[in-house]
């Protein structure tokens, strides 16, 4: 009767929804111990962030099920508006948005008080478009002018993004770009994307235009020292601090981990939880849980590119191979800063760390995945 179940109502890639079921059991897991410290200072109770993480899970989950029976082609019908949308918002959390953490990137929802990031929206929009403007030239040669709108909207909300968060409109950029490398767009065109982001990035650090601006130059600066053989060795109160807890941590789980809620870290690691959630997944499941989980996101890769395949439409197969490189560059991203392989970039782990809007954007990218995934038709244009 399960399995009956499960066969009627999971549809599309099934190999995704198990790739998405252990990830989710894993979050449950590890952010329990991570939130441990939380749950200490705190007066809701041990359970109460674990209550919390479940239930954002289960609504990811919820989102996740309704988008993948939603045709995916309905989401490019709203995709401009929704470009300009995120570009109003996130001027909007430039000027008046709500801080946490020092870091000025989210906006209040008035009446029920929930926060959201509108980079979030940005990312789904600008991708969802950029998929649907590639797909109508996929049988016909580009030109400049036809370009142009798609450059500029790449170009102009990464550059509002990067107003109050640097590193996921890096992130995006190079997602929108592989899209258009894979959308064929001519290498000339490509490289002027690359020239407007580069001279619009530059204007912005030289004029320390942007909330975090400075806080991405000293990161990257930092990072580089770390290279070089110059980083300082009393890393207490220097920018040094969490990075080197994430390696305590690595260190201390050694190959089996110290076991399920043990974790040592959680304690000193103020983003335990979120930004350097891997750490402590090392630390409890030791090296053979963080190449699982490593595994589980190229297992994710692979099934997101094969929906391509099995979509057999131009937008379908740019639009799951968008969203799979954006989810999937995110995690790389992720563990690589955890494993100091990158300058601290603030970018949780998709589908495992503790989060809120950013669990339930999440789900909307993997729903829409299992959408295409779906799709057999033959090829078409849209």
């Amino acid at each position: 009767m399960t399995i009956a179940w499960l066969k009627e109502n999971l549809k599309g890639d099934y190999q995704i929804w198990t790739i998405v079921a252990f990830l989710s059991l894993i979050s449950l897991m590890v952010v329990f111990s991570a939130t441990g410290k939380l749950a200490i200072m705190s007066d809701s109770g041990t359970f109460s962030f674990f209550i919390k993480h479940a239930f954002l899970v289960f609504a990811s989950l919820i989102t996740m099920w309704l988008c993948h029976r939603i045709d995916y082609h309905k989401f490019a019908t709203y995709s401009n508006v929704g470009v300009i949308l995120s570009i109003v918002l996130l001027i909007y959390a430039y000027k008046f948005g709500v801080s946490i953490n020092d870091a000025r990137r989210w906006v209040r929802l008035p009446l029920i008080g929930m926060t959201f990031m509108p980079s979030d929206v940005a990312k789904l929009s600008l991708i969802t478009n950029v998929a649907a403007m590639l797909a109508v030239k996929q049988k016909v040669q580009y030109t400049f002018w036809e370009l142009v709108p798609m450059i500029g909207k790449i170009i102009l909300v990464c550059a509002c993004i990067a107003l109050t968060n640097v590193s996921t409109a890096v992130l995006l950029f190079l997602t929108c770009f592989l899209l258009m490398f894979f959308g064929r767009v001519p290498t000339p065109y490509l490289g002027l994307a690359i020239a407007g982001i580069f001279i619009l990035g530059t204007l912005l650090v030289m004029t320390g235009t942007g909330s975090r601006i400075e806080t991405a130059r000293n990161r990257i600066a930092n990072f580089w020292d770390g290279v070089t053989g110059n980083k300082k060795k009393d890393a207490d109160k220097d920018a040094d601090y969490q990075i080197e807890r994430s390696f305590y941590a690595i260190a201390n789980g050694d190959f089996i981990g110290r076991g399920p809620g043990r974790s040592q870290q959680r304690y000193f690691l103020s983003q335990a939880d979120s930004d350097f959630v891997y750490s402590i997944v090392i630390e409890e499941w030791g090296m053979f849980g963080g190449v699982f989980v490593l595994v589980l996101y190229l297992w994710f890769l692979y099934r997101g590119m094969k929906a391509v395949d099995s979509s057999g439409r131009a937008f379908g197969g740019l639009l799951s191979a968008g969203l799979t490189f954006s989810l999937v560059i995110q995690a790389m991203v992720n563990m690589g800063v955890a494993t100091g392989l990158g300058p601290v970039t603030g970018q949780p782990l998709p589908l495992l760390s503790w989060g809120g809007s950013s669990l339930i954007f999440t789900g909307i990218s993997v729903g829409i995945i299992l959408s295409v995934s779906r799709d057999k038709t033959q090829e078409s244009a849209i």
